[in-house]
């Protein structure tokens, strides 16, 4: 005979196990979905780069110099290879990001009311679209202003002094311009994490105004930790992440007037 209570242990075991199967099942899909996107970039891994490299030959012109005379180097023999594995996993994610988005929300959806369903699919909308927005941001300006910055370090020699020119490798090259994109993408994030707190309970329209100045300061010490030890790169995040704050403090008053509309709308049906 059972003893008692093993039979509720047993019912409370086997809606686990089925999350635990759900979820088994939403990883492969993802995964299989990023694997796939990983080896459509990495055949295309170095037209990729090459893509990557655009904003520096930008910044060439911007400095005068033939933008035709850009080179990068490789110093160790699997260093290119690894860096266009990078490339592969960064594009990958970016292309896979749609089926993995999707499956979270499959995976979550069913334990969410139907007004919660609807309030979460604009986020998985707006998360991609603002990234990309940062990345754009960081691809066609920030990148070529600051290598433009780093090129006008360059000294061409001659009376007496020595020549120094910057001859990038190509590793590290796509790390600072995946950094670059990473922070910014990343920052822009800031008026969905806004939103979702407000609509949450966890923070208010005027607790956000409330916190300005201490915000402040930390997206400029945010932004001194996460980009190159330049005033242009530090800057050029701070200003963004401020503005975005801004935008995050809007955002929530929106969101709090439609609850009021539709509390003061129930109160009215219920009287």
């Amino acid at each position: 005979m059972k003893r008692a209570g093993e039979d509720e242990i047993e019912a409370s075991s086997a809606p686990l196990i089925e999350h635990l199967i759900e979820l088994r099942r939403r990883l492969i899909w993802a995964l299989s979905g990023f694997f796939v996107a990983f080896l459509i970039c990495f055949f295309f891994a170095k037209q990729l780069f090459n893509l990557l490299v655009v904003p520096y030959q930008v910044a060439t012109s911007w400095a005068g110099l033939d933008a035709a005379s850009v080179e990068l180097i490789y110093t160790a023999p699997q260093e290119f290879f690894f860096t266009q594995v990078k490339i592969a996993a960064f594009g990958g994610f970016f292309l896979a990001f749609p089926i993995i988005a999707i499956q979270l929300y499959k995976f979550v959806a069913p334990g969410l009311y139907k007004e919660e369903r609807g309030a979460f699919v604009p986020f998985l909308v707006a998360t991609p679209l603002l990234f990309l927005v940062g990345a754009a941001l960081v691809y066609f300006f920030f990148t070529p202003m600051v290598m433009w910055f780093f090129l006008s370090m360059q000294q061409a020699g001659g009376d007496g002094q020595a020549t120094i020119a910057l001859l990038p490798r190509v590793s590290e090259y796509l790390s600072l311009i995946m950094t670059l994109i990473f922070a910014f993408g990343l920052v822009f994030q800031l008026p969905v994490v806004s939103s979702l707190l407000v609509r949450a309970g966890m923070a208010s329209s005027e607790g956000l105004a409330g916190k300005r100045k201490y915000a402040i300061v930390i997206a400029f010490i945010v932004a001194a930790v996460i980009t190159p030890p330049d005033p242009l790169s530090q800057i050029g995040l701070a200003i963004p992440t401020i503005l975005l704050y801004e935008v995050s403090i809007i955002t929530a008053r929106m969101i709090e007037k439609k609850r009021a509309e539709r509390l003061a709308s129930k109160e009215a049906l219920a009287d």
